[in-house]
């Protein structure tokens, strides 16, 4: 296959070989149950923010050319590339001299995140994560940011899904951080407010864990098992994308990178306080959930012994007359009490008493409570 692959991009131009590179990435990755047009090429979004402490430009360029001069400027540039396209991508890349191993990495979904410098160049790789408060449903994008000398770029896979309007809203103002410091700040709050992201939706998880719980103590039903089914996938593609963002964080707290102010690494250890929350909330939540699942199949044999208790209770009562009938209606000459005139009346009255007195044993000893109120009860002192 490499001989194919080696044949097929002989005497091909870089721009081309790098978009052989993206097609032949994509199609490595593709699964059979993921969609095929998430790989499809779309058209390209662009927005451009160059700023200083004193102005700001918002553009919105329709041709790639007219990003190239932003590198020769003394300002910071911010450029931004919704759905990837090779065609546009590699130039871009070209001019702002990136390497084509960043460039492969751009355009290969799927990655696991990650942080590298190469040729002058700090190159982040994270997940977006997202959230459906109603549903629950947890969805992802990934994104690369690449840091440069007065520049940072950002590939998104989805234009309608973003967490960095709160950083364009800020930008538009005088006097905010971002404006007074250089590229580095700007690639620490792009850093900063994707992990903060992870909070709100680790903690919108955690929500409906405790729901699920709720409704487990109340009533046991398949759905709440496909529930809790759902929440420990979500709980592994969380500890998926999250761990490794403790690992990049701490790397760019020692990069002794020329990008990296000194001043900015203070910024990164909180950054990287919050990512331990974050791993340590998803630990907890892993705990739980398996508690649930626990919960769900402890309240599921209750129920069943509820079930056999009634069942025995019900064979219990019966067996006394099962036993007096059987006797008096065995086929002997000489029984007691057999042509008495009282018999008939002293045998149903026994049979009658007996359960009675049963009845009440069994209410003395608390055998009719039911042990979903003691589960409950117990779970809530657990809490």
């Amino acid at each position: 296959m490499a001989t194919n692959i080696g044949k097929k991009l002989t005497g091909l131009g870089y721009r081309n070989l790098l978009k052989a590179i993206a097609r032949q990435k994509t199609r490595a990755v593709v699964k059979p149950f993921q969609p095929a047009q998430k790989h499809k090429v779309a058209k390209s979004h662009i927005t451009v923010y160059d700023y200083n402490a004193e102005t700001i430009t918002e553009v919105h360029p329709e041709r790639i050319e007219d990003c190239f001069h932003y590198i020769d400027t003394p300002t910071v540039t911010w450029i931004n590339m919704d759905n990837l396209n090779p065609e546009k991508l590699a130039p871009l890349c070209e001019r702002y001299q990136i390497h084509w191993l960043i460039q492969e990495d751009i355009l290969t979904y799927g990655q696991r995140p990650k942080v590298e410098e190469m040729d002058g160049i700090l190159f982040c790789l994270l997940r977006m994560l997202f959230i459906d408060k109603e549903t629950g449903v947890i969805s992802e994008e990934q994104i690369s940011i690449v840091l440069g000398e007065n520049f940072v770029l950002s590939f998104q896979e989805d234009a309608e899904k973003d967490v960095f309007d709160p950083i364009r809203k800020r930008l538009l103002k005088k006097d905010c951080r971002e404006r007074q410091r250089g590229a580095e700040f700007l690639f620490y709050t792009l850093i900063d407010i994707i992990t903060d992201s992870y909070l709100a939706v680790i903690e919108t998880v955690g929500d409906h864990i405790e729901q699920v719980e709720e409704n487990i103590l109340q009533r046991t039903s398949k759905h709440s098992f496909d529930k809790i089914s759902q929440l420990r996938k979500d709980i592994i593609l969380l500890k998926r994308n999250i761990a490794p963002v403790r690992d990049i964080t701490a790397a760019l707290i020692r990069s002794e990178s020329p990008l990296l102010d000194k001043s900015t690494s203070k910024y990164f250890r909180d950054v990287y306080d919050h990512v331990v929350q974050a791993n340590d909330l998803i630990d907890n939540y892993r705990d739980l959930i398996l508690g649930v699942q626990d919960m769900y199949v402890n309240n599921i044999n209750l129920r069943m012994n509820e079930v056999m208790k009634t069942l025995a209770i019900i064979t219990a009562i019966m067996a006394p007359a099962t036993v007096i009938g059987g006797i008096f209606g065995m086929n002997f000459d000489v029984i007691p009490y057999k042509h008495h005139y009282m018999g008939f009346y002293v045998t149903i009255g026994v049979m009658v008493v007996i359960p009675i007195i049963m009845l009440y044993g069994f209410k003395v000893r608390g055998w009719f409570q039911k042990d979903i109120t003691s589960l409950k009860n117990r779970r809530t002192d657990e809490l």
